[in-house]
């Protein structure tokens, strides 16, 4: 759950409260446990039970995808730290043809309406990431908590649609997955605003390690409910 005080500003990172440290240790585990899903095991059954080459396309092109959101994500956040409005639009741009992108990929498998709605989910969830990195640029607190809360329902909506399209998708891990994309934000965002700019170094590897686990369980998912498509 997305809490202003999983997220409130703090003078330095490495003395932040209780709640903000226990967040990233908890980001940690769950990214542990995450990557124990797709990793050998994975590898094994869809080789084992599919083309190689196939699935590996399809990996690679959905992490290349998710790495591509949150680089264009970052530009956006940091042109909104530096008010550097012309730039941010032509990054929001990549990030909006990013989501249609990724939605483009299920199309094939689940038809346009689905690939329509998590389009539609997707620039959700980049506007209350915008909206969070707006309201701290002006140090709004109200505003803050009402992107969080739209980054929160937008995250059980995302869950809720990819697992009932695809029963190998699990609504808890699926969730998982987005909450600790939407965190990993939040964490900038609040390290921009701090201009702790070696923790934003920092938090770049972990946020695209995690976009390559959900990438990887969107893979598995496709290939463990259409196997034809994978043979």
């Amino acid at each position: 759950m997305f809490t202003s005080a999983m997220f409130y500003k703090t003078e330095s990172v490495e003395h932040s409260g209780y709640r903000w440290r226990t967040l990233l240790r908890s980001l940690a585990v769950l990214m542990v446990a995450l990557v124990g899903l797709t990793g050998c095991d994975y590898e094994s059954r869809a080789i084992g039970n599919s083309n190689p080459t196939r699935v590996a396309e399809v990996k690679q092109a959905l992490r290349d995808l998710w790495v591509g959101h949150i680089f264009w994500v970052r530009n956006v956040v940091s042109n909104n730290a530096t008010n550097n409005l012309d730039e941010r639009d032509a990054a929001e741009k990549e990030v909006l043809a990013h989501s249609k992108h990724i939605a483009h990929t299920m199309k094939q498998f689940y038809g346009d309406a689905i690939s329509d709605t998590l389009c539609r989910l997707l620039n959700s969830h980049y506007s209350a990431i915008r909206e969070y990195s707006e309201a701290t640029v002006v140090g709004n607190k109200s505003r803050q908590e009402a992107a969080l809360a739209l980054l929160e329902s937008n995250a059980g909506e995302l869950a809720d649609l990819l697992s009932s399209v695809n029963p190998y998708l699990q609504k808890d891990t699926i969730h998982g997955v987005i909450v600790a994309n939407g965190a990993h934000h939040i964490q900038q965002i609040n390290l921009y605003k701090e201009k702790k700019y070696t923790h934003l170094m920092r938090t770049w590897g972990m946020m695209r390690k995690q976009v390559y686990v959900m990438a990887d369980a969107l893979t598995e998912g496709l290939v463990r409910q259409f196997p034809d498509q994978f043979s």
